[in-house]
This record gives C-alpha cells, structure tokens and sequence, in this order.
C-alpha cells in the first residue's frame, strides 16, 4: 500500500466542533425579494424574524433534537442582534417556560410581537453573545443592534457580559467595514474559542460574516473543500466544521488519553533492549 498524504491526523484535545448556523428570515430578507427597498428604512432596524423564520427555526429545533446534537452543544454563542438571538434560543433553547420556576426565562413570552411562547433556560447550554460575529458593518439598518438594556428585558438568560457598551457604537449610517476586516474578527474569534474549555460549541451569526472567514480558510485547501467552505449559507441552515488547533493556542490535555505503564514494569522485547543499551552506556 502506497503512502498516502491525504489524509491528517491531530490529537484530539486540539480539535474542537464548531455548529455554524446563520438566522433564519428576518424581515429584511424578505424585503430584499421586493423590486424597490430602501435598506436604510427604520422599519427594518434590527430586523426581526418572519413568521416563515420562526417556521424555519422549528424545522431546525427538530432536527437538531433528533440527531442528539441538542444533548452535545456545550456553549452557544451568538451574535447580539435580534434575528440571531431569536434564532438561537428557538433552536438550542430549553422547552416552554414555566412560571413560578427561579431561572430566567431565554427569551420572554412575545418578545418583540413575535406571538411566542417564552423560553427555558432549563435542560440547555449557556448562552453568550458576542458582538465579534456580528454581521458585516454596512449602511443597512437592519444591521444596528439595539441596547444591551432592552436586550437583557428580552432575553435575561443570554449572558452579555462580553458586551461593553450599552448602545451600539459600531454601526454608523456612514460605515461600511472592509471585507479584510470581517475576516480578521472571524478569525480572531475562532482562536478566542481556544480560550474557553468547551469542546462542542454553536455560533449564531450572519451569512456575510460567514462567507468571508469561511472563504479565508478554504485558502490552501483542496478546491472540493474550498468550494464546501466557501458556499453560501442559507437562511437556517446549520453545518459542522471541526477547529483544529495548529499552532497550540490551547493547553489543555486530552480527557482520554492515558499514559500506560500503568503500574510501571518491562515491556517485552523493546523495554528490555532499551535496558540494556543503558546498562552498556554506562559501562562505556
């Protein structure tokens, strides 16, 4: 059998699985489908999802419950605008919320007119937004976040804390963020997650910021790959990457590996050649 170098190999404890999944529809989605929009419209400030997005958010719940991925996510992370955060607790939330019970609820019941039951945080992973995967910075306002504060009333389980600002400080009516700047978050983001100890993580993001970090990557790779990579995502649509960690940003061990010489003694026949070349070097 010839040689092969297509294949790789990394230990396991510098891998983590990333679930990627951009918003299902938001209302600035469905405009674009109309001949004549104005994307700086405020009616689309922080777009929220469609009644179809919501639809689409149960296709993915679903699915994700019966594959078991539901039970592997360790940690969602997600980007601090409206139609993700929707998003991420309709997919990866816990069940209805109950009155009475003492954790706060993910989302609460009809938040922004939605006609939603609310969410538990119960029986689910953390939720913590980050404002480095936030869609590219554009004129569009459906890309304006809105306050922490408002935020917090909406979804009190999210974790913001990462958040310093209050009011959305990187979106300006005049800004429009370079593509070269979308990757460097992005990948800056993706080395951050070697900072935290979850193996199996989500991240709710945007289509653009997906297209230009995931095409960064692609670079170098085989053209089926880079082509797997590089493909639009659509609304909803979740795929798994595997992060690999090249240049020992993490230093963590593996849960599983073992040491062996478990209780210690000689291995026949290497341990006892290795023995005696030590006892001849000695000699000599």
């Amino acid at each position: 059998m010839e040689a092969s170098t297509v294949a790789a190999l990394y230990p396991a404890h510098r891998c983590k699985t990333v679930y990627l999944v951009r918003h299902a529809q938001g209302f600035h989605n469905a405009a674009e489908e109309s001949d004549i929009i104005d994307h700086t419209s405020p009616a689309l400030l922080d777009a929220q999802l469609t009644p179809l997005g919501w639809s689409q958010v149960d296709c993915l719940r679903e699915h994700v419950t019966k594959s078991g991925l539901a039970k592997k996510i360790e940690l969602v992370i997600v980007s601090p605008l409206m139609r993700t955060m929707q998003t991420a607790v309709g997919v990866f939330g816990g069940g209805n919320y109950t009155d009475g019970v003492s954790a706060p609820p993910l989302m609460v019941e009809g938040a922004e007119n939605s006609g939603r039951q609310p969410i538990s945080s119960l029986n689910c992973p953390p939720f913590l937004a980050v404002e480095a995967c936030r869609e590219k910075l554009s004129v569009l306002t459906s890309d304006k976040r809105s306050s922490i504060t408002r935020y917090r009333t909406l979804f009190p389980a999210i974790d913001f804390s990462l958040i310093k600002n209050d009011e959305d400080v990187l979106w300006g009516p005049d800004v429009i963020e370079t593509d070269e700047s979308v990757v460097a978050r992005g990948m800056n983001l993706f080395d951050w997650l070697w900072t935290r100890e979850e193996k199996e993580i989500a991240i709710v993001t945007h289509c653009g910021f997906l297209y230009h970090t995931l095409n960064t990557y692609g670079k170098g790779c085989h053209p089926t790959v880079a082509e797997e990579l590089g493909k639009v995502f659509a609304n909803c649509e979740l795929r798994s990457m595997v992060l690999v960690d090249r240049s020992k940003l993490g230093s963590d061990t593996s849960r599983y590996n073992f040491a062996g010489k478990i209780p210690a003694g000689l291995d026949m026949p290497s341990d006892v050649a290795d023995k005696k070349q030590a006892e001849e070097a000695s000699k000599n």
